[in-house]
């Protein structure tokens, strides 16, 4: 019978062994413990295949992992359209949304918006930019109180919506920043829900991982949420099409050091899921 088992070592050592048989794993640990003449060569074999834990750190994993050179705070957006209201829900976003955008009277930007192609259907995603974080937040919402042109708005999409939902993120610091870009693209946002208490380490792998993935210019942003759904990770991608995306994706386990990366990542998530989207006309991202 095969089990999942956490093993707890002496000294604080923790190691996740997936899909490990019982007998087997006390006969390795049996074995370590009398032949002390093997225990090197037995431990650097251990430590090729547990994931570590990270070191407990003194600071905000915010602190840690976001860029300290800039105060942008994210806000990312799911909206889930009825099936029969999309377009015209398309065309009042194209209207309203990028006059905000536009308006220097708003520290905000519009990063990018989208509707889902593969993944939930009927779904529109957006993603803003706020300078100066979350007091930036705050004065921008203030004054959409008082806009009646987007309160009109609000009340005319609310009667064309199933479901909403938002986060506020933010940045990693070893990402690309989402920077306005030419078209026609195809975007993939892989939303990661971690495991509470594995953000650190994620960071970690992928401040090294990010590396393999700049060939080609996919790579759009990173974030990890602040408030509503915690301990997610968004990844945000951009690929001429569904063939250029695979190629990419397929050259990566090529590179020497990719594999060991996806390796010690993969225990890390609970849920994970990709979707595939389509820019809106007004996207800043095409």
């Amino acid at each position: 019978m095969e089990t999942v088992c956490h093993v707890t070592l002496p000294r604080d050592t923790e190691i996740f062994v997936p899909q490990v048989k019982l007998k087997f794993l006390y006969l390795l640990f049996h074995r370590g413990l009398t032949s002390s003449s093997q225990r090197p060569r037995e431990d650097s074999w251990l430590k090729s295949l547990f994931v570590r834990k990270v070191d407990p750190r003194k600071d905000a994993h915010s602190n840690l992992l976001a860029k300290r050179e800039t105060s942008s705070l994210y806000k990312i957006q799911f909206h889930n359209v009825k099936p029969e209201c999309l377009e015209a829900y398309n065309k009042i976003c194209q209207e309203v949304l990028p006059k905000i955008h536009e308006d220097k009277h708003y520290p905000c930007t519009l990063v990018g918006t989208w509707n889902t192609w593969y993944g939930e259907q009927d779904q529109a995603v957006h993603l803003w930019r706020y300078e100066g974080g979350y007091p930036a937040l705050t004065e921008v919402m203030n004054k959409l109180r008082e806009n009646q042109e987007f309160l009109h708005f609000r009340k005319a999409r609310s009667n064309m919506l199933l479901s909403r939902k938002n986060q506020l993120l933010l940045e990693f610091s070893f990402w690309n920043e989402p920077v306005p870009r030419p078209g026609p693209n195809i975007y993939e946002l892989r939303s990661y829900q971690l495991r509470p208490g594995t953000m650190i380490e994620w960071g970690n792998y992928w401040a090294r991982a990010i590396r393999f993935r700049q060939d080609g210019d996919e790579a759009v942003g990173g974030f990890f949420s602040q408030i509503g759904q915690l301990y997610m990770v968004h990844h945000l991608w951009a690929y001429k099409d569904l063939q250029t995306r695979e190629d990419i994706r397929n050259a990566a386990w090529h590179k020497h050091g990719w594999e060991e990366l996806v390796y010690y990542t993969v225990p890390l998530i609970q849920e994970m899921e990709s979707r595939i989207m389509i820019p809106q006309k007004t996207s800043p991202l095409q």
